[in-house]
């Protein structure tokens, strides 16, 4: 009987929240990717921000995970969409408030440009709640594209919401 070894592949994912109760849905959304992507490798702090995109909506709290998965990019995010699906998100109005939002920022170093998913993250490099936690997690990774560090993205972002760690508990 042969032994097939899938190969790990490293992918970072924001996960971000405004409704309802904003930690919940975060620590629900990382114990269903490690069940169904692959293995929590580190996760980020948890960091609060004002909406990014349409601003009259409630505070989001962020962070980024990296997991070592051995699913392929296409399947990665299907099962990304899956899980915010069944954790009841309704895609009703782009940059809307919502349950949860999981979006691949980085997946080894690879690009991928499709209608349906784009790596690296197309809009990482313009987000302080991307860049923040991702930082944490892996200064030193160089963006395939924009041949820089996630550090040097974030001194070079020109994205002035303001980003604070978030310490309290949610009501």
């Amino acid at each position: 009987m042969a032994i097939i070894f899938e190969p790990m592949n490293l992918a970072y994912l924001s996960l971000g929240s405004n409704e309802g109760n904003r930690i919940l849905w975060l620590e629900t959304a990382i114990k269903l990717i490690s069940e169904q992507c692959g293995t929590l490798v580190k996760r980020s702090s948890v960091y609060e921000t004002k909406a990014w995109g349409i601003a009259e909506q409630p505070d989001f709290l962020n962070m980024v995970v990296s997991i070592e998965t051995s699913k392929a990019p296409q399947a990665l995010l299907a099962a990304i969409l899956s899980i915010e699906e069944a954790m009841g998100r309704h895609r009703t109005v782009k940059w809307g408030p919502r349950i949860i939002d999981i979006d691949i920022l980085l997946y080894n170093e690879e690009i991928v440009d499709s209608p349906d998913l784009v790596i690296p993250h197309p809009y990482m490099q313009e987000r302080r709640f991307t860049l923040i936690p991702l930082v944490e997690l892996a200064p030193d990774y160089v963006h395939p594209k924009l041949h820089k560090t996630i550090g040097q993205l974030l001194v070079e972002c020109p994205d002035a919401l303001e980003v604070h760690k978030y310490a309290s508990a949610e009501k």
